[in-house]
């Protein structure tokens, strides 16, 4: 999503050149250039697909809505296997049309998830909670922290659902640091994602998501947190920038794996 201006044949290369061998893919593109060509692409590219971003959208109330959401989450899941990925993203949806029920929506998840875990389990996949910074709660996710995350996730085994870490969305949070440890005590932080903070948020606030290194979130001290939780995985970088998506991708690529390395590494 980085480089979404990218074809998928011309992120596997630029991938390549700049000697990047990990990458997290969305559903849209991959069901534009087809599941198996895209399987076959990043595969002789020698790339790893770390995650699939997204599934979630469960807390519709009535039963076709319900239905509709789960078949698309097990799409989801079957997708995720096919690219060789074991971790499926979940964004969990906001408040459905007329309701204030925040309690409601998030045991609305946890009905999905105990559908959804096994399901995923039978395929090789993890299923990722992702919170949400608070903004998106009314329209997009309900669970806003990594607490309310983790009080879902642990209703089920750990190889089945796990949590997302988005410093994006939870630097903000003085409790964060805690619940990575209590995360990680449960090996339940199936990825970890970066990308800055930076004001003032653009119209709409979706796309408003910073360049390593732009804003005030402090990327070190992050990544410290989650490989003290006992995290080894793969970092992954993903910004929903309208200024980026301007650019040439290839680009941004390169300015963005430099980034990491001053940020985040060094």
């Amino acid at each position: 999503m980085t480089v979404k201006q990218l074809s998928l044949p011309e992120l596997a290369d630029a991938c390549t050149g700049l000697g990047i061998r990990h990458v997290g893919l969305w559903r849209e593109p991959v069901q534009s250039y087809g599941l198996e060509a895209t399987a076959k692409l990043v595969r002789d590219a020698g790339l790893t697909v770390t995650t699939l971003c997204r599934g979630g959208f469960l807390t519709a109330i009535g039963p076709a809505e319900r239905a509709a959401a789960l078949a698309d989450n097990r799409r989801a899941v079957d997708e995720a296997a096919a690219l060789g990925t074991d971790t499926l993203v979940l964004v969990s949806g906001g408040l459905p049309v007329g309701s204030k029920d925040l309690h409601g929506a998030r045991e609305r998840i946890a009905d999905a998830l105990a559908e959804l875990g096994p399901y995923a389990e039978r395929h090789g996949v993890r299923l990722a909670i992702e919170p949400l910074h608070p903004m998106y709660a009314a329209d997009r996710c309900v669970v806003s922290t990594l607490t309310q995350a983790l009080d879902l996730a642990e209703r089920f085994p750990a190889h089945q659902v796990g949590v997302t870490v988005d410093t994006y969305h939870l630097w903000w949070d003085d409790r964060a640091p805690e619940q990575i440890a209590r995360a990680g005590a449960t090996g339940r932080i199936h990825t970890f994602q970066l990308a800055d903070w930076t004001t003032p948020l653009p119209e709409g606030v979706l796309n408003g998501r910073g360049q390593i290194g732009d804003g005030a979130i402090d990327m070190r001290e992050w990544k410290a947190y989650v490989e003290t939780a006992g995290y080894t995985g793969p970092i992954e970088v993903e910004l929903f920038n309208d200024g980026l998506w301007a650019r040439d991708g290839r680009e941004v690529l390169a300015e963005t794996a430099a980034r990491f390395v001053e940020h985040v590494m060094e």
